[in-house]
C-alpha cells in the first residue's frame, strides 16, 4: 500500500500544531467499490467537473464521453458516472498506457500514481491468466473507461488536496459473473489477487461488489484499512453503482473527506509489542523515523534478559487504532520479529498546543501543556538541538533560556 504524494511529516507532529490540519479521506466501502463509483463520490464531494474534464483531456486516448447523472439508491442521493467511447476501441497493453501517461501534461504525482494502479491491475491479470505482464491487454487494463476512472480518481484526490486515504475492509460476495473470459466466480480472480493482504469479509450478495479497478485504486492509494480515522468531516459524497443489490441494500460507495486533528484527551489506542533477541539495536533510530512517519504516537525500546540468557529488547509502539495494522507490518519489515502482541488500551492526555518562544538565538517551538495546576512549557528537544548546533552554544543553556522565557508568557 503506497501513500499518496505529499509532504510526509510525521502525523503526530502535524496534528500538534494549533490550527494545522491534514486533508484526509475515508473510503467507506459498505457496498464495494469500482472506478466509476469512486469518481462519482469525488464529484459529489465537490470536485469540479470542469477541472476533472480538463485533466482528462490531457490524455491522448481518442474519443470518449462522460455523463454525470444525479441518482438515488434507497433514498440516498449520489452521482452516477458513465464513460462511453466507440465500440471498436482498442485494448491497450501496459506499455502503451505508460507511454500515454508520459506524453501527457498531467502532474508527475498523478502520472506516477495512475501508472502504479494500472501496474497492479496488469500484475494481477498476468498472474491469474498465467502470462507475462507485458502481454496483458484485457479491457480491465486498457479500455478507455478504465483509463478515465483511474486517472480521474487519482487526479481528483490530488486536486482535492487529499494527502492520506484510509479505507474500510472490503465486502466479498458469492456467486458468478459473466465477462469476456466466460463465467467467473465472485470475487473475480483478479480481485482476489489484488486484495492479498487487504482485510475483507463475506456478505450474502450475488453481485460483483469490488471490481479490479476499484480494488487496485484502494490497494495502491490507501494508507491502511480499518475503522474511520479521527477526523473533522468537510464533505460526504456518494458514487452510484450500476445494478440493484439484494435486500434493498444501497449500491453506493461513500467517500468522506475532511481534516485530521488531535482527538479528545480520552482515547483508545493500540499497543503493539515484540520481544527481539537477534536484532541490532542500532536500527532503532531508523525504526522510530519510519513508525513516526507512519503516524505512531510513541515508540520505546527496553533492554531485557530473554531465554537461554540472551540479551534482547522489548519493543513497544502506541498508535491510533486505525493504524495498528500498518504498524504491525512495519515491525515485521524493519526488524527481525516473527511475532507481535497487540491490544487496545485507554489513555488520557493533557490538552496542549504549540507556542513560539523567542530566544537570543532565534525563535523555536515548544509545547504548552494545560495541567490541573496550571500551564507548563516543555521545550522540544529537536528545536533546542537545532539552535545549539547553529549557534554553537550548550544545549542546557538553550533549555534554561526557554524555561525562563516561558515564565513571561
Amino acid at each position: 500500500m503506497r501513500p499518496l504524494p505529499g509532504d510526509w511529516q510525521p502525523l503526530r507532529r502535524q496534528l500538534s500544531a494549533m490550527g494545522s490540519s491534514v486533508n484526509i479521506a475515508f473510503a467507506d466501502c459498505f457496498s464495494g467499490v469500482s472506478g466509476d463509483m469512486f469518481l462519482g463520490a469525488l464529484l459529489h464531494c465537490g470536485l469540479s467537473e470542469q477541472l476533472l474534464r480538463s485533466e482528462l483531456e490531457k490524455l491522448e486516448i481518442g474519443e470518449w464521453h462522460m455523463t454525470i447523472t444525479e441518482t438515488s439508491s434507497c433514498g440516498i442521493g449520489g452521482l452516477k458516472v458513465d464513460i462511453s467511447s466507440p465500440s471498436n476501441q482498442q485494448f491497450r497493453h501496459l506499455s502503451t498506457i505508460r507511454e500515454i501517461l508520459e506524453r501527457s501534461s498531467l502532474h508527475p504525482h498523478i502520472r506516477s500514481q495512475a501508472l502504479a494502479v494500472f501496474s497492479e491491475i496488469a500484475r494481477a491479470e498476468a498472474k491469474v491468466h498465467g502470462i507475462d505482464i507485458d502481454r496483458v491487454h484485457f479491457h480491465e487494463v486498457g479500455a478507455v473507461d478504465t483509463i478515465i476512472d483511474v486517472v480521474g480518481t487519482v487526479a481528483g484526490l490530488h486536486h482535492q488536496g487529499i494527502t492520506r486515504l484510509y479505507a474500510a475492509p472490503l465486502p466479498s460476495p458469492r456467486g458468478f459473473v459473466s465477462c469476456s473470459h466466460g463465467t467467473l466466480p465472485l470475487p473475480a480472480p483478479a480481485v482476489c489477487e489484488i486484495l492479498k493482504g487487504v482485510p475483507c469479509y463475506g456478505v450474502e450478495q450475488h453481485r460483483e461488489l469490488v471490481t479490479p479497478t476499484g480494488a487496485a485504486l484502494l490497494k495502491v492509494l490507501a494508507q491502511s484499512f480499518g475503522p474511520m480515522p479521527p477526523m473533522t468531516t468537510a464533505a460526504v459524497g456518494y458514487g452510484a453503482g450500476s445494478h440493484s443489490l439484494e435486500g434493498d441494500q444501497p449500491n453506493l460507495f461513500r467517500l468522506i473527506t475532511g481534516t485530521a486533528r488531535d482527538t479528545a484527551e480520552h482515547q483508545e489506542v493500540a499497543v503493539i509489542e515484540s520481544h527481539l533477541d537477534d536484532w541490532n539495536g542500532e536500527g532503532f533510530g531508523h525504526l522510530c523515523d519510519v513508525l513516526f512517519a507512519g503516524g505512531a504516537l510513541d515508540v520505546s525500546l527496553t533492554p531485557m534478559q530473554m531465554k537461554k540468557g540472551r540479551p534482547g529488547y522489548d519493543l513497544q509502539i502506541i498508535a491510533p487504532l486505525y493504524l495498528a495494522e500498518e504498524m504491525r507490518r512495519t515491525v515485521f519489515v524493519e526488524t527481525t520479529s516473527i511475532g507481535v502482541r497487540y491490544r487496545r488500551e485507554l489513555r488520557q492526555t493533557l490538552p496542549r498546543q504549540v507556542v513560539e518562544i523567542k530566544t537570543p538565538w532565534g525563535t523555536l517551538s515548544a509545547k504548552r501543556v494545560e495541567t490541573p495546576v496550571g500551564a507548563r512549557i516543555y521545550p522540544e528537544y529537536e528545536e533546542c538541538r537545532r539552535l545549539a548546533r547553529e549557534h554553537k552554544v550548550a544545549l542546557q543553556l538553550i533549555y534554561d533560556t526557554v524555561r525562563s522565557a516561558a515564565q513571561q508568557l
